[in-house]
């Protein structure tokens, strides 16, 4: 396999991997290529790379810097915007869950919060309050479980891993 091989294959992976978490393909595309792009790149190298409209290109750009993956950066003596993604992986990894809390977790622990006001008697409100609370409960859970992952650094991830394998045994 060719280096540009490896590299559309790449993408393409990255890009089925996305749309299966619930991210746009494209974007995913965009976020792969400026991952391995040793340098940063503008709208119409990412447009002409993977054969997308430029308004697609710029979309999905922009809504890679909305979710912290990638930065804009201006090169002297140049009028074009460039952009660049980060490169550590736990960054990515951690900038991904951050967004992705705020974007999913949070919205659903506000409406469990309002839902846990329920007036009313019965075995039927008791069955759903129950069912809220535990929901709640579930979501705070996860809400710590991400924040501690998303604020660790990575010796204290690998480790903690390596431990849950361990006591598998």
């Amino acid at each position: 396999m060719t280096l540009q091989e490896g590299k559309e294959q790449f993408v393409q992976t990255w890009g089925a991997l996305g749309s299966k978490w619930g991210i746009n393909r494209t974007m995913a595309q965009v976020h792969a290529l400026l991952l391995i792009s040793p340098e940063a790149l503008t709208a119409s190298e990412v447009k002409e790379t993977l054969g997308i409209s430029m308004g697609n290109a710029n979309m999905n750009l922009r809504a890679l810097i909305d979710w912290g993956l990638i930065r804009k950066e201006h090169k002297l003596g140049h009028r074009k915007e460039y952009y660049f993604a980060e490169k550590d992986i736990w960054k990515v990894a951690q900038q991904i869950i951050a967004e992705r809390k705020k974007r999913e977790l949070t919205p659903i622990q506000s409406v469990l919060s309002e839902l846990q006001q329920i007036e009313g008697e019965g075995e039927e409100v008791d069955s759903f309050k129950k069912m809220i609370d535990d929901l709640a409960e579930f979501s705070n859970f996860a809400d710590k479980t991400l924040d501690t992952v998303a604020t660790s650094d990575r010796n204290w991830m690998v480790n903690s891993f390596m431990k849950l394998l361990g006591n598998k045994k």
